[in-house]
């Protein structure tokens, strides 16, 4: 059992990082520097004191609306925040208050980045997939997913290197194939670099259980969504949001269901 003042801190951290995942996520598909300016309003520009900027809180207090002109404040901020609160409370509870679950929690983080950008313009930035990879595969002798008793540090890097080869070449043949039989483009490169990115810090089996739940949903989604406004199958639909719900599960105790079934069918 985790001790509450390790879960407070932990969820003050993550609500504190989701204000600027929030940031990432407006102005990355504008182009804008994530650093400068500082927050403002968007509509009337005027710089946002810190009493204004607490997460969560000042949501509420502000009922919604900018202080100065009256502006409504998107849902997104709140929802974002608490959601990066609640991923670093989980990956605390987890791993312990540990360099683990803090790397596991970056990992976590730019999932939820790639969501909020792939929805706006439906583009993965490869300035968080690649820089991605690089650090899944530097993190791999320190991770739990690939650190065992007994195992070596060149073994943890070869399951990171395998789980990335894996996600990303796997879902770019599937792509291809879907490609040449369709002679329209079912995924994206950001899709094949963010699951490469997936493979590089959960593994193969992770990029597996990704699949799975991310095609599912996907599909379940998908649906509904074209019944409801009356389209084809030619709708499009960003995948990345989905990949990043599957690669969540996996990492908040989905792996256990994995090896659960794997000894299950063994």
């Amino acid at each position: 059992m985790m001790a509450w003042p390790v879960a407070a801190l932990a969820f003050a951290f993550g609500a504190v990082m989701g204000s600027f995942l929030n940031v990432c996520g407006v102005r990355i598909p504008k182009g804008e520097s994530i650093v400068v300016p500082g927050s403002h309003c968007p509509r009337c520009r005027t710089p946002i004191a810190w009493y204004d900027n607490v997460p969560i809180v000042s949501f509420l207090w502000l009922r919604a609306r900018c202080r100065h002109c009256g502006e409504r404040i998107s849902w997104q901020y709140p929802l974002v925040e608490l959601a990066s609160a609640l991923l670093a409370v989980a990956l605390a509870a987890r791993f312990g208050p540990s360099p683990a679950a803090l790397v596991l929690y970056a990992f976590g983080a730019a999932l939820i980045v790639v969501t909020l950008v792939d929805l706006e313009i439906q583009i993965i930035p490869d300035a968080i997939s690649l820089p991605g990879i690089g650090l899944g595969l530097a993190f791999a002798p320190l991770s739990p997913f690939f650190a065992q008793p007994g195992g070596t540090l060149l073994g943890a890097l070869m399951g990171a290197l395998v789980g990335a080869l894996v996600g990303g070449g796997g879902l770019f043949v599937v792509g291809t194939a879907y490609l040449a039989l369709t002679r329209r483009e079912g995924m994206g490169g950001g899709d094949v670099k963010l699951l490469a990115m997936i493979g590089a810090f959960l593994g193969w089996p992770g990029v597996l259980v990704t699949l799975l739940v991310g095609s599912f949903t996907g599909a379940v989604v998908g649906v509904a969504i074209m019944v409801r406004q009356h389209r084809d199958a030619r709708l499009p639909i960003p995948f990345g949001p989905f990949l990043a719900l599957g690669a969540l599960f996996y990492l908040l105790g989905g792996d256990l269901a994995f090896k659960w079934y794997a000894g299950l069918t063994e």
